[in-house]
């Protein structure tokens, strides 16, 4: 894999970071800035909606710009966001750095994907598209429980000026690993949006936000039905939430070899893994080893999709992949609000702890109908090939190299 991953993944490691080590302070937040808890908790849906706003626009803004330095950008800004969090006199200043800040998570994404799927050989697009994403599972394991930490031991400030510092390691990162790529000319904006009149396109995103809204449905209450079902404590949650981390790291690394290797098989399996042990976790979450065991396995399953979803959607959009990449993370946010509102209802209905299970194992079943939808589409659309067309394909087509695919060389004379 190409050095200039790391660069994504650093960037990749401090969106992560940012985006969920808020939670850990929101008590720290609300007694600084004289708020109420819940108030604070704006702070996560207005981060959510900045991703879902911020991924179409910044890509349309900056489309004219090389990919490099759309990149390089997005992390500025990102940059800018999380210092501007950390000096922010009220709540209202803090309110709005947090939506600066979320602006260019989407859209980093998004750029980031099509950059390392070019960085390689076609063969590998989903494993480099794994590695960057690696930052973002490391950033559940290792970033927002030190930032956490950090923010309780110096000031919540702390946490958004640290996490500022990983933003401009990443700026630097990108301007010396991530190299200057052949363009092939402008892609136009209006390319870009017509990538979303074909139906793979919308079934790709639509796998995501139901797919992902079972995750979330579940992820949101993990800690009070983990205490009320299982009797697990604080230090108990703290290694539960660790191990969802290892999960989606162990997951992600898994599903980019599975993803090059068997697309679609490798998304239907992980979303009717997911489905079931959603469902399981009904079960399981009554016993505390159990219930431990099972949220690793819905991390790890969970994000073994994750690769196959980024690569499909590029393959559907593959004239003008960018802003397609990037509404996915807008489709991942999406589905964070939904499945935390629709797991909250069913609390609220009085159908227990475990209801929000098995709602994400019915929209996790959704995903897959769709994800099965998009691959017979696949088949009815695939070319039926003649004996004479192959033969003559065959003599036409010439073996292709990773250079050639990635940065071909101009002719000379």
């Amino acid at each position: 894999m190409p050095i200039a991953l790391l660069a994504l993944a650093i960037g990749a490691f401090g969106i992560g970071s940012t985006e969920f080590a808020v939670m850990g302070v929101l008590p720290d937040i609300a007694h600084n800035l004289h708020v109420s808890i819940p108030q604070a908790g704006y702070l996560v849906t207005g981060y959510a909606i900045g991703v879902v706003v911020g991924a179409p626009l910044l890509t349309a803004l900056a489309n004219r710009l090389s990919r490099k330095h759309m990149l390089l950008a997005m992390m500025a800004v990102f940059t800018i966001g999380n210092l501007a969090a950390a000096m922010a006199p009220n709540f209202e200043t803090l309110m709005a750095a947090r939506v600066l800040t979320a602006l260019p998570h989407g859209a980093f994404f998004g750029v980031g994907s099509v950059v390392a799927a070019k960085l390689v050989h076609s063969s590998q697009r989903a494993r480099a598209i794994s590695m960057m994403f690696l930052g973002l599972t490391i950033a559940n394991v290792l970033g927002v429980p030190a930032s956490t930490a950090l923010g309780h031991a110096a000031g919540w400030r702390m946490t958004f000026a640290s996490i500022a510092g990983i933003g401009a390691i990443a700026v630097i990162g990108v301007a010396l690993l991530v190299p200057r790529m052949q363009e092939h000319g402008q892609v136009r904006i209006s390319a870009e949006l017509r990538a979303f009149t074909k139906p793979q396109v919308w079934l790709a995103l639509g796998i995501a936000t139901f797919g992902f809204g079972g995750v979330f449905a579940t992820y949101s209450y993990i800690a009070p039905m983990l205490s009320n079902l299982a009797g697990i404590g604080p230090d108990g949650l703290t290694i539960t939430l660790a191990l969802f981390g290892l999960g989606l790291t162990v997951g992600n690394l898994i599903g980019g070899r599975l993803a090059d290797r068997a697309l679609m098989p490798s998304m239907y399996i992980a979303l009717g893994g997911l489905a079931v042990t959603l469902a399981l976790f009904a079960i399981t979450v009554h016993n505390q080893v159990s219930a431990m065991i099972t949220v690793f396995f819905i991390g790890m399953i969970a994000f073994i999709a994750i690769p196959a979803v980024q690569t499909k959607i590029m393959r559907s959009a593959e004239e003008a992949p960018t802003m397609a990449a990037a509404a996915v993370q807008s489709g991942f946010n999406i589905a964070n609000a939904a499945g935390a509102f629709l797991g909250g209802a069913v609390i609220d209905a009085g159908l227990g702890y475990t209801a929000p299970n098995l709602l994400g194992a019915v929209l996790a079943s959704i995903g897959l109908g769709l994800a099965i939808a998009s691959g017979l589409l696949d088949k009815r659309r695939k070319p039926v090939r003649t004996p004479a067309a192959i033969g003559s394909a065959a003599t036409a087509e010439a073996p292709a190299t990773p250079e050639t695919e990635v940065t071909p060389e101009p002719q000379r004379a």
